[in-house]
């Protein structure tokens, strides 16, 4: 083992010392080689790679000139690869092996915006704490999430990966899942360094096309995409990864504005900056950079601290530091913090800590944690419509019909971006409601939706013409007393690259809806997917519909409970569900305008002339098998100075026929402002558990943090005046009281 290893075994204290006796040992060779990500390029437990660029690879790992590899897992793998940078480089720097733990490794929970719909931070939590227990332990330490993109944009197939639409929710998510990533001790060998992603706008990509530009004010920017970043960096994430769009012309890989000015000036970052997959080197193709060379200088500048299989860093930018381009001040600031992390990890005290087989063993595909995603899981299910409580499910004496290809697949539930697990080991609904058998179940497929391969990489086609299947299913469903059908997206469908102009049911599952319902409209519709749908004819006609997401390894046994009433659904939508897909971008937190409403009888007013302006399910909509009473909103003042706080209570009462949970939301709206502001923000939300008939108070606490927001400078001002406050089931609540605030 090396001299520099060897020097830090057991040491912890004064890690800034440690990382200057080091940075002060290393040549810029080195030093440009910690900023060096590579992705796996061999079977590293088998023979060296000769020839070709796996052959330079490995040559630049044995040289000290790789900081970190992805896509490398296993103990045998992670230990050989780390082997080799620690005991056949000068320096012997432990490698950071970093992989897309989206929403589990192996054992999956609901994607994570299904999971964003549970609005429980600690269920949210503890799902990121199994996958940083289970990636651990097969030697990563370095998780490429949570994504914190904010999006107002269903055709955007990436909105799975996030918690939806709004700032607040999507901080309060962005929190949950750093913390639950890193732990509280980061160099604990069940921890990964979490990163927040995409840095920044992301989810602005024009037309929701994947790789697109991003065209958004300050405003929006301020106060809509960089509160879930804020808070994860107040919550100590250790790295950020940049993005693939620009911002005001600039590729952001190279935005000084967001990177230097923002991220590791007004914030204070301490971590480092990630490049997206080869974003570096596409800042050629933007148009942006005239050559490598340029691209490397011009992202090093900005403060783009490691390049991500981009080959930009390690091939030029050490010769653009010694012709003056790059100060290399810049790339010592780059690598203390890509060592500080690597330190705090605890991988000079021991590199292989990630490295123990027999723990790999016990915990890939744990019970236990079989046990936790399934509580997650039920908890991100959304009741969104139930006339006649259809749901839930009578238990014994009924012919019940399940119809859909989507309801026998264990392969579509566990959704996109889990490149880790392993095809088919979702529960699905069918197997899920086979665990029922008080009544009489039958299932046909009705009609095939989805042809060949369906794998990360690949497109996915769509059946539109063979109807096999689809007469045996109407006819199930004429002889059946309830039929549950299950419909949506397969898992593959959103994701990165998953852009749609259409979110309507894919193939003749439309089709097949429609011929059940003219035989039998006792219809449980459940819906499998990864972003809003636009489900028009659904909502008008279908009695009863569950957002079932896709839900990861226990797909089907969450579903199945919740059907059957042994789980009381409680989710809410962390994203508004359009009409059509021409509502697009819609969202609750929207301006008024200055012609809101028809108030002169005729048609100049903001509204579109072919369907209503409301969503068909708006932000925070969920119902429950009970149901909720809210009376006696009080605030505690009428009037406070900005560095005051106001206190609002308001009681809530379960007034159905079962036990339930409730998230009580509260919303504010400033009424006059320097810069408009929306009609309506979420600001707090409790999630309430009431027994039947029971009431509670539920308190909420409002600071100038809640009252303010940030002008177009990026300063966060609270001004006076009026506000009115909201509190309720969802964005539409209608309790409200107002206050003000006084001038100074």
């Amino acid at each position: 083992m090396s001299l520099v290893i060897s020097g830090f075994i057991g040491a912890q204290d004064n890690i800034d010392k440690k990382i200057e006796d080091l940075i002060n040992q290393m040549t810029l060779t080195e030093k440009v080689g910690q900023m060096n990500l590579y992705n796996g390029f061999w079977e590293v437990t088998g023979p060296a790679p000769e020839g070709g660029n796996a052959a330079i690879k490995y040559k630049h790992l044995k040289e000290g000139r790789v900081g970190a590899m992805l896509t490398v897992r296993g103990t045998k793998e992670v230990r050989a690869v780390q082997k080799i940078a620690v005991e056949e480089s000068r320096l012997g720097i432990p490698l950071m092996i970093g992989f897309d733990v989206i929403h589990g490794y192996k054992t999956l929970s609901p994607i994570p915006l299904a999971e964003a719909a549970s609005w429980d931070m600690e269920a949210i939590e503890r799902s990121a704490r199994i996958a940083a227990t289970e990636a651990s332990a097969v030697g990563i330490n370095w998780a490429f999430a949570p994504n914190v993109d904010i999006s107002r944009n269903a055709r955007w197939g990436r909105v799975m990966e996030g918690a939806g639409e709004d700032p607040y929710l999507g901080s309060k998510v962005a929190i949950a899942r750093v913390k639950g990533f890193q732990g509280d001790d980061l160099s604990a060998p069940n921890t990964i360094a979490a990163t927040a992603k995409h840095f920044a706008a992301y989810g602005f990509a024009e037309s929701g096309k994947e790789y697109n530009t991003s065209d958004i004010g300050t405003n929006t920017l301020y106060n809509m995409v960089l509160p879930p970043f804020k808070a994860a960096v107040d919550s100590d994430v250790k790295s950020i990864m940049n993005s693939f769009n620009d911002l005001n012309g600039v590729p952001v890989t190279a935005s000084e504005f967001l990177q230097r000015d923002i991220l590791k000036g007004s914030w204070n970052f301490d971590g480092f900056v990630v490049s997206d997959w080869a974003s570096i080197r596409e800042l050629l193709v933007w148009g942006y950079a005239r050559d490598r060379k340029h691209a490397a200088v011009l992202a090093a500048n900005a403060g783009s601290d490691m390049d991500m299989e981009g080959h930009v860093y390690v091939n030029e930018l050490e010769a653009m530091v010694k012709a003056g381009k790059v100060d290399e001040a810049l790339i010592d600031d780059a690598v203390r913090r890509i060592l500080k992390v690597k330190m705090e990890l605890g991988l000079f005290d021991d590199p292989y800590r990630y490295c123990d087989p027999e723990n790999e063993k016990a915990m890939i595909y744990n019970p236990k944690h079989q046990e936790a995603v399934l509580d997650v899981a039920k908890k991100s299910i959304v009741l969104l419509k139930n006339e006649n409580n259809l749901l839930p499910l009578k238990r014994t004496g009924q012919k019940i019909a399940l119809i859909g290809e989507l309801a026998g697949d264990d392969n579509s539930p566990l959704g996109s971006w889990r490149i880790a697990s392993d095809d088919d080991t979702a529960v699905s609904v069918l197997e899920g409601m086979q665990q029922y058998t008080g009544n009489t179940l039958a299932y046909e497929k009705g009609v095939n939706v989805f042809l060949g391969a369906t794998t990360f990489l690949n497109e996915l086609a769509v059946n539109t013409t063979d109807r096999t299947g689809m007469e045996e299913a109407i006819q199930l469903a004429k002889e059946s007393d309830v039929v549950v059908m299950v419909l949506g997206e397969h898992g593959f469908q959103s994701g990165e690259g998953r852009s749609r102009t259409e979110l309507d049911l894919p193939g003749l599952q439309q089709e097949l809806l429609e011929k059940v319902y003219e035989v039998n409209p006792n219809i449980v519709l459940v819906l499998n997917n990864g972003r809003p749908l636009t489900i028009p004819w659904a909502a008008e006609h279908i009695p009863a519909i569950v957002e079932g997401w896709q839900l990861g390894s226990q797909t089907g046994n969450a579903i199945a409970q919740v059907l059957y009433g042994d789980y009381n659904p409680s989710g809410k939508l962390p994203m508004s569900f359009p009409r059509n897909v021409g509502q697009i971008p819609i969202y609750y937190n929207y301006k008024n305008t200055g012609r809101p409403v028809d108030k002169d009888g005729n048609v100049f007013w903001s509204h579109f002339n072919d369907v209503e302006k409301t969503p068909q399910f708006p932000f925070g909509h969920g119902l429950s098998y009970t149901t909720f009473k809210y009376s006696n909103l009080k605030l505690d003042k009428n009037e406070i100075n900005s560095n005051e706080s106001l206190t609002v209570t308001i009681e809530v009462t379960n007034t159905g026929d079962y036990d339930g949970k409730e998230v009580v939301q509260l919303y504010i709206r400033d009424m006059v402002a320097s810069a408009v502001r929306p009609v309506r923000e979420l600001k707090g939300f409790e999630l309430v558990p009431l027994k039947k008939g029971e009431t509670k108070t539920v308190r909420f606490t409002l600071d100038k943090t809640a009252l303010g927001f940030y002008d177009n400078k990026g300063n966060f001002i609270v001004e006076s005046g009026a506000f009115k406050i909201f509190v309720g089931g969802s964005s539409m609540a209608n309790n409200e009281a107002s206050f003000s605030i006084r001038g100074n």
